[in-house]
């Protein structure tokens, strides 16, 4: 009987693992919404406007239309994100972060005009 109740408590803290685990990694794995409404943390409007198409930029997937391009949130810093959509993209003229344009500095510097 103790081999049974061993092998039993074994099987369920085993068990109570598998199941915290899979709850753990579910929530880890979610993708969180970068904004409630349409799911858009950046926004880069560009000097010139570029065929409507869906850009690849190191990660974060930005939709474009004309001159505006939109994106949901990476892991990099937004001038960071700036940069490569310029670098990728073309000039950018505004670049929006949760809805809050970033700074006239850190625009030259995504554009690479700052030192």
């Amino acid at each position: 009987m103790t081999s049974f109740a061993h092998t039993a408590r074994n099987a369920t803290v085993g068990g109570l693992a598998l199941v915290y685990t899979a709850l753990t990694f579910g929530v880890a794995t979610a993708p969180t919404p970068a904004l409630a409404s349409d799911g858009v943390y950046y926004r880069a409007e560009l000097a010139q406007p570029v065929e409507s198409k869906t850009e690849i930029v190191r990660g974060t997937a930005w939709t474009c239309k004309g001159t505006v391009c939109v994106a949901r949130k990476s892991n990099s810093r937004p001038v960071v994100v700036c940069q490569r959509v310029a670098k990728e993209l073309g000039d950018v003229k505004t670049f929006t972060v949760e809805g809050e344009t970033i700074a006239e500095d850190k625009l030259a510097k995504c554009q690479g005009k700052a030192a």
